[in-house]
């Protein structure tokens, strides 16, 4: 965690996975980020999988270093005080519907400059998720083994919610750019940023929508393979799967080496009139020759002869591993200075926890703090943002509209 924004404070009010992780990433990087839930949690409070204690470990990550209020959000108090706070503080996160209590207008009425970040589902203000644009957006029909027949194969959904923390990256950066706009000009912005749009965007971004547009049709289906490069899978003699790439002339060259593919490649080169160190377009759109040639090399060797030789040679290229495998794989996590191992975890479980994933020369990158308890902060928020006296937060506390830790 750096100090980068030690002077900044945000509130979040938030569920699930974008917008915990938007506050996430900013109290990585110093700002006090204070998430307001419901009395028990809010809705991703007991999120998959639990703990035989019945804490969420998804919870538990995106929600570290954060600072925990719990509110009765379904009385009125209770939502008076969530915006109060968010007035207060002047910086918001939210999912919430913009046409809920919490709604741009109804905190800005009492902080004009207020700089808000809410994710939505779909721009005409249709609910949606991660799963459910994903298969608006067109990858799963791309997805899955080439023989499959284009029109009666099923999708192939990500495991990854790739939407969801892609939009909680850019509600990161765009809740910042709003608040050096404020610092610049005393103005503040309501910023909508609709999950959707994320993703057919990031399709446009790619240059995946211009390519449909101009051929008239969809994208084959590629297996394993790289579109428009040279990439895939292959399996070794003892059985281990890798990943190799040749975006480069540099990692095309070392790759034939590797294999000791020299003189089958320039065969191959005379047989179809082409160098493929020319760049990506031969090495593509004659892929199936050569992922024969490289299939043959790597089906002859063990792993570790090939891992070797791709290394010698500077070589683009990573074993398959389950993800058990990659939680325990000393170079991915155990070594890695990305980690370290966290203490105080709600869940009492101990396990290696993330840093920023910025590294920042010459600066301590000090390590992850744990997640705070449900209403852990409660008092201490009251009484700080909003000078509440401690009479006043104990009759709170009575009469159950606000809650302290749930971990004592």
């Amino acid at each position: 965690m750096y100090n980068l924004l030690d002077d900044l404070s945000i509130i979040e009010a938030s569920s699930f996975v974008a917008s915990p992780t938007a506050g996430l990433y900013c109290a990585q990087m110093g700002a006090e980020v204070i998430r307001v839930d419901h009395k028990a949690g809010g809705l991703d409070y007991d999120r998959y999988m639990l703990t035989e204690q019945g804490r969420s470990l998804s919870w538990e990550n995106l929600n570290r270093a954060k600072k925990s209020v719990a509110l009765d959000l379904r009385s009125g108090e209770g939502r008076e005080l969530l915006v109060e706070l968010s007035a207060k503080t002047g910086n918001l996160i939210t999912n919430l519907p913009e046409k809920s209590f919490l709604s741009h207008a109804a905190v800005a009425a009492n902080c004009s400059d207020l700089v808000s970040v809410r994710i939505m589902g779909w721009h005409d203000g249709r609910q949606a998720m991660d799963f459910t644009v994903n298969a608006a957006s067109g990858y799963p029909l791309m997805c899955g083994p080439e023989e499959w027949d284009q029109d009666t194969a099923p999708p192939v959904n990500q495991v990854l919610p790739a939407w969801d923390f892609i939009t909680g990256a850019y509600c990161a950066f765009a809740l910042v750019s709003a608040i050096r706009h404020r610092d610049r000009t005393g103005q503040g912005s309501e910023l909508r940023v609709p999950l959707g749009d994320v993703a057919i965007g990031t399709v446009a971004n790619s240059g995946a929508l211009a390519e449909m547009l101009y051929r008239g049709g969809d994208r084959e289906r590629l297996g394993n393979a790289i579109w428009g490069a040279f990439g895939r899978d292959f399996r070794s003699k003892d059985g281990t799967r890798f990943m190799v790439a040749a975006l480069t002339a540099k990692q095309w060259t070392g790759l034939v080496k590797a294999f000791d593919l020299e003189q089958d490649i320039a065969a191959l080169e005379e047989t179809c009139g082409v160098r493929f160190a020319d760049g990506d377009r031969p090495r593509f759109e004659h892929r199936h020759a050569l992922f024969d040639l490289f299939q043959t090399r790597a089906g002859a060797a063990g792993w570790a002869q090939l891992s070797a030789a791709m290394g010698a040679e500077g070589c683009t290229f990573e074993r398959y591993r389950t993800m058990h495998e990659a939680a325990n794989d000393p170079e991915l996590v155990g070594d890695n200075p990305l980690f370290t191992p966290s203490a105080g975890n709600p869940s009492g479980f101990e396990y290696p926890a993330t840093r920023s994933f910025a590294n920042i020369p010459g600066r301590d990158a000090g390590n992850p703090a744990p997640a705070p308890f449900l209403g852990q902060h409660t008092e201490e928020v009251l009484a700080e943002r909003l000078g509440l006296s401690s009479g006043a937060i104990g009759d709170l506390i009575d009469r159950d509209v606000a809650r302290l830790s749930d971990g004592e």
